[in-house]
């Protein structure tokens, strides 16, 4: 993502392309662009919070995507409720990484990585 900052630094402004006004780049899960997305959500304890458990989930995708590429674990193995969330975690971020597009026309799930 690209992010314009105000005049203190503070992000005010994102898109998924370098424009004139966006040009710095930040990771889609860093922490800072987590917090400036859940602006308005409750107290910056809480926010704070919430951008940590985001990004502890994302460590909780990349080790089981590591464990089913070692052959660990297999998807199917993973409780019914445990795959859907995969799943949709997945879904969710494609489209976060596609320019904070979070309603889309179509539901594709032949990008999965799974």
């Amino acid at each position: 993502m690209y992010v314009k900052r105000d005049e203190r630094g503070h992000i005010q402004q994102v898109s998924r392309e370098p424009t004139a006004e966006c040009e710095e780049f930040l990771a889609a899960d860093s922490r800072e662009l987590l917090t400036f997305m859940m602006e308005g959500e409750g107290s910056e304890e809480t926010t704070h919070f919430q951008a940590s458990d985001l990004a502890f989930v994302r460590v909780l995708e990349d080790v089981i995507q590591l464990l089913m590429d070692k052959g660990v674990i297999s998807f199917v193995e993973l409780p019914e409720a445990a795959q859907e969330k995969v799943l949709e975690r997945q879904r969710l971020r494609r489209r976060l990484v596609e320019g904070l597009d979070l309603v889309s026309s179509s539901d594709d799930e032949d990008d999965e990585i799974i």
